[in-house]
C-alpha cells in the first residue's frame, strides 16, 4: 500500500477540473516506442484503477461511450458520496475499509459506459446452467464446500483451506488472471527482454513470467495457480495465451472452475502514457459464449511498493483462534 490510494481522493474533490479522457479508440498512427531488441516497449509502472462497470447499465442501452454531461454527473455523484459519508464505508462494526483507503477512480477518465466491449451490448454472457457459483465477500462467511475458489472471505474457521485465496495470500483479488479493477492496489509493473514478459502485480506480489520465444508448452496435466502462458507478437500487440490453471480457482466473477478456462490478454501501447489491456475468457463450461474485456492502463512515474500480506505475523492463526475462542473451544499452551 502506498501513496496512490489518494487517488481517488484528489480527483473526486476536483469535480472542477478538467477531463482529460480516455480516447474512443487507439490512435492508428501512434507509434510505439521500440527498446534494443526492437520490440514495441511495455516497460514501466501502470495503474489501472477505474470506477467503469464492467456490464453496462441498463439506462445507457447501446450508448458505447459517455458524453460530457454524463461525466460531470459521475464525478459530482462521486463527491458528494464522500462528503455524506465523512470519509467511513462502514455502518456498524469495525468495518473493512473506508474511504481513505480506497482507489475508485481513474488517474483519467475513461468514457467507455462498461469494460466489456464484446458482447457489443457491454453484458455479460449468460452462465450455462449447473456451472459452479461461489462468492466471498468481507461480511459473514459463505456457505459452500472445498475447494474454496474465491478469493475474499471464506466458509468456515476450522483450517486454512477453508478461507480465500487471498486470505492465504496464494491470490490477490484483482491479480488474479485476468487481472481486474479492485478496491486498492491496481497497479503493475511490466518487464521485457528478447524473449521473455513478466507480469509483476502489486497485490500479493504476484509475477508471471512469460516466455515468448516459441517454446512448447507445458503438459496439460501440470496445473499451476495463476496458469501456463504463452506469448507472441501480433503487429504492435503482445498477446499472451494462458491455459493449464488449477481447479482450484474460478473461471471469472465468481462462476466456474479455472482449469476449463482459455485466457487471451492483450497488451497494446496506444500512447506515451497508456497501455490498453484487453482479454477474452473462453470457459464454455461456464458461460454460453466468450467475452472481451478492456482495461486502460496510465503510466506511473511511482515505483511498487512491497506487498506483505499476512508473511511473518499472527493474521490467519488470529482468525482461527478467534473462532475456537468465540465457541468456546480455545485451549491456550498453558492447557487453559
Amino acid at each position: 500500500m502506498n501513496s496512490r490510494i489518494l487517488i481517488s481522493l484528489a480527483i473526486a474533490t476536483s469535480v472542477a477540473a478538467s477531463v482529460t479522457a480516455v480516447t474512443h479508440a487507439a490512435d492508428s498512427n501512434y507509434i510505439a516506442p521500440r527498446n534494443e531488441w526492437g520490440q514495441p516497449d511495455l516497460r514501466g509502472v501502470w495503474n489501472f484503477s477505474s470506477n467503469t462497470p464492467l456490464e453496462r447499465p441498463a439506462a445507457y442501452a447501446d450508448q458505447e461511450f459517455f458524453t460530457d454531461d454524463d461525466i460531470a454527473q459521475i464525478r459530482a455523484r462521486a463527491l458528494r458520496e464522500i462528503e455524506e459519508s465523512d470519509g467511513n464505508s462502514s455502518q456498524g462494526g469495525v468495518g473493512g475499509y473506508n474511504q481513505f483507503w480506497i482507489e475508485g477512480l481513474p488517474i483519467e477518465e475513461n468514457r467507455r459506459t462498461s469494460l466489456l466491449i464484446d458482447p457489443p451490448n457491454g453484458r455479460m454472457p449468460a452462465r450455462v446452467p449447473g456451472a459452479p457459483v461461489a462468492f466471498g465477500g468481507l461480511g459473514p462467511d459463505s456457505v459452500g464446500e472445498l475447494p474454496v475458489r474465491f478469493t475474499v472471505g471464506g466458509i468456515g474457521k476450522d483450517h486454512p483451506e477453508q478461507r480465500g485465496l487471498s486470505e492465504r495470500c496464494l491470490l490477490g483479488f484483482n491479480s488474479v488472471p485476468p487481472f481486474m479493477p479492485s478496491m486498492y492496489n491496481n497497479n503493475v509493473q511490466l518487464f521485457q527482454n528478447e524473449d521473455h514478459f513478466v507480469i509483476f502485480n502489486e497485490m500479493i506480489h504476484e509475477a508471471r513470467i512469460v516466455p515468448i520465444d516459441g517454446r512448447p508448452r507445458l503438459p496439460e496435466d501440470v496445473k499451476q495457480w495463476t496458469g501456463d502462458s504463452r506469448g507472441y507478437w501480433d503487429g504492435d500487440t503482445l498477446v499472451v495465451e494462458t491455459m493449464n490453471f488449477t481447479d482450484k480457482t474460478q473461471t471469472f466473477r465468481g462462476t466456474g472452475i479455472g482449469a476449463n478456462m482459455h485466457l487471451t490478454e492483450r497488451f497494446t501501447r496506444v500512447s506515451d502514457t497508456e497501455v490498453h489491456y484487453t482479454f477474452t475468457v473462453n470457459d464454455p463450461q461456464a458461460f454460453v459464449a466468450p467475452f472481451t474485456v478492456l482495461v486502460p492502463m496510465l503510466k506511473m512515474e511511482e515505483e511498487i511498493y512491497e506487498y506483505a500480506c499476512h508473511e511473518g505475523n499472527y493474521g490467519m492463526v488470529n482468525i482461527l483462534r478467534g473462532q475456537r475462542v468465540e465457541d468456546g473451544t480455545y485451549v491456550d499452551a498453558s492447557g487453559n
